[in-house]
């Protein structure tokens, strides 16, 4: 998780991608907690490779880990230099049962893994492949190619970034002889690589089910998937805290509102995330997500994205706002 979210900025001036909000929580932390609710074994310990985050960051991901029972290790990548370098990073941990999951994405999925297996692949069917690393597989299930953004069509059956490997020593080894060899994939070190190594020894991997798979990649994209998980929780988990203040409101649910939030004069609904501490006031919202700490006066927004610590009155359809923004 240590890329610089480029494709949501301003958003991740101020905030690492993996730490923004999809329904109150920051989207790492959905995704470990999901992992571990799925996974039949325990998680014995999560290694977090990141940028220069800061240190309240670090020990926000070191809580989020003690939070599903697992030691938070945090590991630093300092160059993008690829997947399989970013993994590498945390070395250390590539030993026994692994899972590796790249923290820009949530997903729905069968997670039972099958330990006579090597690996596991999850994937998806994709409109785009070139964009993505892609798998080819036989009537057993068994992956027989691994391509990393092919520029011919050779499947649509995209790699979602979840993995799971038998044998972490085995997958050290592999990157390990990309890096000491400079085996590079379009300048950088591929974990398709490693995989295709692998598979040459073989090693048997598998294709696992997903059924969602949700992007937070762009700001679009973060809204789709706050309305696709806020569906996934309705009904089944409490999303609009007892310690509010309501005034003159209508509330089109689902609707996620976090404790401490002022609501005067609005119409908020569907499918709208706001924050702690965020005040609203004459406002009718849909589709939309809100930081902390904001304050949102005479407005009507849709499909806008907002984060925290911002002022904004006026009027607008359509918005992506960033930290400590100002608009009057």
């Amino acid at each position: 998780m240590a890329g610089r979210g480029s494709r949501l900025r301003p958003h991740t001036l101020t905030t690492p991608k993996p730490l923004l909000h999809i329904v109150g929580k920051p989207i790492v932390q959905r995704l470990v907690e999901d992992i571990a609710k799925l996974c039949k074994q325990r998680v014995e310990e999560i290694a977090f490779i990141i940028g220069d985050f800061g240190k309240e960051v670090e020990q926000h991901l070191v809580e989020v880990a003690a939070s599903v029972g697992a030691k938070g290790s945090i590991f630093y990548q300092n160059e993008p230099l690829g997947t399989a370098h970013a993994i590498f990073c945390a070395e250390k941990c590539l030993q026994g049962q692994v899972i590796v999951a790249f923290a820009d994405t949530l997903f729905r999925a069968d997670f039972s893994l099958d330990t006579e297996a090597d690996g596991i692949i999850w994937v998806k069917q994709v409109a785009n492949p070139s964009a993505f690393g892609v798998v080819k597989f036989n009537d057993r299930n068994e992956i027989t190619d691994f391509v990393e953004k092919p520029t011919q069509f050779v499947s649509d059956l995209a790699i979602i970034g979840i993995y799971y490997f038998k044998d972490g020593q085995a997958l050290h080894r592999e990157i390990k002889h990309l890096l000491d060899n400079n085996i590079t994939e379009k300048g950088e070190f591929q974990l398709t690589n490693a995989l295709e190594n692998l598979k040459a020894q073989g090693k048997r991997f598998l294709t696992g089910t997903v059924q969602d798979w949700l992007d937070c990649g762009n700001k679009n994209a973060m809204l789709d998937t706050n309305q696709q998980y806020m569906s996934y929780l309705h009904g089944n988990t409490p999303l609009i805290h007892s310690n509010i203040q309501l005034e003159n409101c209508t509330i089109i649910e689902p609707v996620f509102i976090a404790e401490g939030a002022e609501l005067k004069n609005s119409v908020v609904g569907p499918y709208v995330s706001v924050g702690a501490k965020t005040k609203l006031s004459g406002v009718v919202m849909s589709y939309s997500i809100v930081g902390e700490k904001s304050y949102i006066q005479d407005a009507v927004l849709r499909n806008s994205l907002i984060g925290s610590h911002v002022v904004y009155k006026g009027q607008a359809q359509d918005l992506s706002l960033g930290d400590y923004c100002l608009v009057e």
